[in-house]
């Protein structure tokens, strides 16, 4: 399953950069976070609460940033498992781009599931995978504009 958007963020390149790297902005911005936390070697462990279709579940996973070039572009890579529910395993190419006072940020990603959860559908999962992303975004953006400090 393979996702792209993006999306328009009123702020400096650096400052979404630094938020985008900030562990405490990002487990505000995942639907159903209830842990996320940063290892010295930089993997961050999660647990998500996600309600596919008539599946809930528990998911503990890893994320990992790769292909790293501060401050335009990153490789987030992960996978995570929900017990009986499933799995779920992708990468999202992150890119940022100047645009003014304005940062220009694009992804791209593909995910694969297994389980239960890839029992639900293509479409079912699709457009779920394609909500969260959209809500994830719109709160990164929010959370952005609210920690940004305007221009002097």
């Amino acid at each position: 399953m393979e996702m792209s958007n993006e999306q328009m963020i009123p702020a400096p390149r650096d400052q979404v950069w630094k938020m985008i790297n900030d562990p405490e902005v990002l487990k505000l911005c995942i639907a159903g976070c209830e842990e996320l936390e940063q290892s010295e070697d930089g993997v961050m462990t999660a647990t998500v609460l996600l309600k596919l279709g008539p599946v809930k579940a528990r998911f503990k996973g890893h994320v990992r940033f790769e292909d790293v070039v501060a401050p335009q572009s990153l490789k987030l890579a992960g996978e995570g498992s929900g017990g009986v529910a499933g799995h779920a395993r992708g990468a999202a190419r992150v890119t940022l781009t100047d645009r003014g006072q304005r940062t220009l940020l694009k992804y791209e990603a593909d995910a694969q599931v297994g389980g239960k959860i890839a029992q639900l559908g293509t479409r079912l999962v699709q457009s779920t995978a394609n909500k969260l992303a959209k809500q994830f975004f719109d709160r990164f953006e929010e959370e952005v504009v609210a920690r940004t400090t305007p221009a002097e």
